[in-house]
This record gives C-alpha cells, structure tokens and sequence, in this order.
C-alpha cells in the first residue's frame, strides 16, 4: 500500500512521541521534498528532525511534477508541502494521503484521493488491535496539550468508534 504524508500528521505523531503508530499500520511513507524539509529545517521542530533524519520507514521523493504542484498552488493557496503530497498522490498508485488541514484535504477529495487525518490515523490502529481504548484517550489528551488541533466533532466521532 503506498502511503503519502503531508507534514502536519507527521508532525501530531512526532510531538506524542507515537510516530512507530505510522510504521506499524502503513509501513513505509513516503513524502516529497518539501516535507521532508519542514520537518527537517524549521527551527520549530529541531527536536523533531533528528527522528525523521533516522527515520528508516521514510521515502523522500525528491522530484514531484513542479509544473503541476505550480498550478495547484496558484489555483487553490495550499501551500508548497501540501500540494507536493497532493500532486505525489494524484501521480502514483497512492491508496491514502495522511493530511489534516480541512483546505487541503478539501481539495483531495475533490481530485479523488482517499485520505485521512491523525484521528483517522487512531482509528485504523485501534481497528487493527495497535491501540486499546485508554491508549488512544491517552493519546488525544497529549494532542491536545501539545497544541495539536482536533476538532470536538472529530473527538466524538473518534470516542463513539472505539467504544
């Protein structure tokens, strides 16, 4: 199954200290450029880049369609990661797109790319026995107060699957 990441899920995991949650249910993730580098150069998540540095469950690609990923920005304000993670899955037998933010994940489905967000992410791992019902409340307390957005009706949908 080959699994595109934009950076904000990746992120979520990363400050839970719960980023072998990506590993053990896709295996390998595979990100553009532009990812990798706003994980690895911003000075916000230097604690971050050196887990995604050793990463050994990351594909870079490092060219991504820069004609296409230029008209997506233009036409829809995504910025340079999300449109690279949009464009990489619009142009490989990608079978999910991990992206949080409503605009770009808007725009994905439009284009026809399945996707999910990190409380997808719970999801999944909890359908497949990774994570237990007190693990995942555990986990969205550390989200939130790690100031990781979710919404109070993502919360209750997540609350009513795993109950």
């Amino acid at each position: 199954m080959i699994v595109i990441a934009d950076t904000t899920p990746l992120i979520t995991f990363l400050k839970i200290n719960r980023f072998e949650i990506l590993r053990d249910l896709y295996g390998t993730i595979h990100i553009p450029l532009s990812v990798y580098n706003e994980l690895t150069e911003n000075i916000v998540f230097a604690d971050e880049a050196k887990v995604i540095k050793d990463c050994d469950f990351l594909t870079i690609h490092k060219e991504v369609n820069s004609e296409k990923v230029n008209i997506l920005r233009r036409a829809t304000g995504l910025d340079l990661g999300e449109s690279e993670a949009i464009v990489l899955a619009d142009e490989s037998d990608t079978k999910l797109l991990l992206i949080d933010e409503s605009h770009g994940r808007s725009v994905a489905e439009q284009m026809g790319i399945p996707i999910t967000g990190a409380i997808g992410v719970l999801m999944a791992a909890y359908k497949k026995q990774y994570l237990n019902t007190q693990e995942i409340k555990e986990i969205v307390e550390l989200m939130k107060s790690s100031n990781r957005f979710i919404s109070e009706s993502l919360y209750e949908l997540l609350l009513s699957q795993i109950k």
